[in-house]
């Protein structure tokens, strides 16, 4: 008798968070209770998740970006359904999977800059590790350089490669690496003419922070890698699959030759963990150098042909949804009604965007009584300000959103692609109305993330002592 996983659910809900703290990360659970954030989700739809108690929430979230098609896109399911129908053979292992052959065919036709052959693996973290070992051996080099405020991974060859120092700190001594202001030619050619450097690996637009490079930079950067024998890495695990405008984040700008890029989250509509490293041949040769070295580096489920199957569903929805050029239409739209806002609100110091990753920053106002709200706020913690927009968001607007990074006054917004003009008004009418709380000071805006520093500030012995 099959598992009822369904009943399952509705026998446990609004058990999450407990179970969660009691078997899972306690601190991630309180964290999440602290700033409200703590809701059941149990039914979602493109850009829309419900809760427990059937409120409706909009997405701009979407998985960390892995469903740029929406959450559970019909189409990917119902080629899921098929392919386990079929009772369809995978994972063989010795063999040449028919599916991975086609899903590398057509990222190789989509990608284009005669990037030759595909590696699979699962997440964007292990294509980072891929491209770190690949790199490594088809130069003979050990040295990598990487951008201020980078983000390829927490696995410990991709963390050598983080710019967040929250992130890398009390975990040992790692890869030997470099690091260059994102954006700064000349400090990149600086630490390349040592000509050690065996790849730059760079995000064509940064996660943490929504940072957009200068115009021509991402061609400049190759053309320096080029001349001192540097490889040159394109994380694409967030920019890609169409969040922003175009199938690779590259394409924007004229003139980038990559060696290796690396493809994840949506590659399968974000159903089935999934990720492609594509590469030149002089880079893949240097790797699987002979028969014996055939298998000298692989994954269990890279060649999931589950995997396979629903990355390509989630390219097909992408051409058939037209999803790039909604991206471009509605991330301008909402990039523009949010950049005529910063006039009026001292708050807003900018709006970025390409596509549908969108970044609003915050800063300093000039009024008096709103610096003093600024600077006590900062006084208590630096990541708090974003908390004041991204809580009543949630709480107040069923607006689910990020902050852009540690220690940054930047919130993000990656919505699925398949967003409207309802959608639009939707977040900006609902940012319009947490930005005008904001700008009453005192008010109870300020009140409620005062008792949250205080309440996140406190020590677990001091809590003890205030409810003895």
């Amino acid at each position: 008798m099959p598992l009822d996983i369904k009943k399952i659910v509705e026998e446990n809900t609004g058990a999450n968070n407990a179970l969660y703290a009691d078997h899972v990360n306690p601190r991630f659970a309180k964290a999440l209770k602290i700033i409200g954030f703590d809701k059941n989700y149990v039914t979602a739809s493109g850009a829309y998740m419900w809760d427990s108690k059937g409120r409706k929430y909009l997405d701009m979230l979407a998985g960390y970006g892995a469903f740029n098609m929406g959450r559970n896109h019909p189409d990917i399911r119902q080629v899921m359904k098929d392919f386990m129908d079929a009772d369809f053979c995978s994972l063989v292992q010795m063999e040449t999977p028919i599916l991975c052959g086609l899903v590398a065919q057509q990222l190789k036709q989509r990608c284009g800059y005669g990037l030759d052959k595909v590696y699979f693996c699962s997440t964007g973290a292990e294509g980072n590790e891929t491209a770190i070992k690949f790199v490594r051996r088809a130069t003979g080099r050990d040295k990598l350089v990487f951008a201020s405020s980078a983000f390829h991974g927490l696995t410990s060859g991709a963390l050598a490669l983080n710019g967040g120092e929250v992130f890398r700190e009390k975990f040992g001594e790692l890869l030997g690496t470099d690091k260059v202001p994102f954006g700064d030619l000349d400090a990149l050619e600086e630490v390349l003419a040592k000509r050690d450097v065996a790849a730059f690996f760079v995000e064509p637009i940064q996660g943490k922070g929504v940072n957009i490079p200068p115009d021509g930079y991402l061609a400049g950067a190759g053309r320096l890698c080029r001349k001192y024998g540097t490889l040159f890495v394109v994380d694409e695990v967030q920019t890609g699959i169409g969040r922003t405008g175009k199938f690779l984040a590259i394409q924007h700008e004229d003139g980038v030759e990559p060696d290796l890029v690396i493809l994840s989250k949506s590659l399968s509509g974000g159903y089935v963990p999934v990720c492609a490293v594509l590469m030149k041949d002089s880079v893949f040769n240097k790797v699987f150098s002979s028969l014996d070295r055939a298998v000298v580096h692989s994954s269990t489920f890279g060649k999931s042909n589950f995997a396979m199957a629903a990355a390509l569903a989630a390219m097909n929805v992408l051409d058939e949804e037209d999803l790039c050029s909604n991206a471009t239409a509605m991330g301008d739209l909402l990039g523009e009604r949010l950049s005529a806002l910063v006039p009026k609100y001292e708050f807003m110091k900018d709006v970025r965007w390409r596509g549908l990753m969108l970044a609003v920053e915050f800063g300093k106002p000039k009024s008096l009584k709103l610096r003093t709200a600024w600077a006590t706020v900062n006084g208590l913690n630096e990541d708090l300000f974003c908390q004041a927009v991204t809580i009543p968001l949630l709480q107040d607007h069923a607006i689910l959103t990020q902050v852009a990074g540690n220690r940054m006054t930047t919130i993000k917004l990656i919505p699925p692609l398949t967003i409207n003009e309802a959608d639009v008004d939707w977040f900006v009418s609902g940012f319009d109305q947490v930005m005008a709380d904001l700008h009453k000071f005192p008010g109870p805006a300020w009140e409620s993330l005062t008792r949250i520093a205080k309440n996140a500030l406190t020590r677990p012995d001091e809590k003890a002592k205030a409810t003895a």
